[in-house]
């Protein structure tokens, strides 16, 4: 990041001003720098709790062949694991509705989802 910053020195005013006019400006890059820096910190860890939930939506997405394959052609299982799929898929679709800017409303993609979970 290149700061650049320009001062100009007018014959009106005295070295004492100057050097306190300094100060302040000093004094406030200093204050923007660090409300800078925090604001990286926090998109930081923001980026990183939002790897957290991608890694676990990818687990889940992962395991549904193997809860397919040992549930096997049981009906009982089969319609517990719909169950079960059904309600991740709409918890999961819900969260991603909450964290997008401009998304349809909840009920709209938890509608989409179960749409989606029964056609397949």
């Amino acid at each position: 990041m290149k700061i650049e910053i320009n001062v100009y020195l007018h014959d009106r005013v005295s070295d004492s001003e100057l050097l306190t006019r300094l100060d302040q400006i000093e004094t406030h890059l200093t204050r923007l720098l660090e409300k800078i820096m925090q604001d990286i910190s926090a998109l930081q860890a923001a980026v990183t709790a939002e790897d957290t939930v991608i890694g676990s939506a990818v687990t889940l997405l992962q395991g549904i062949p193997a809860l397919i394959s040992a549930a096997g052609v049981d009906p009982v299982a089969l319609a517990a694991l719909t169950t079960d799929i059904t309600n991740q898929t709409a918890g999961l679709a819900a969260a991603i509705v909450a964290g997008t800017p401009g998304a349809p409303a909840p009920a709209a993609a938890l509608a989409a989802a179960k749409t989606a979970v029964a056609s397949s």
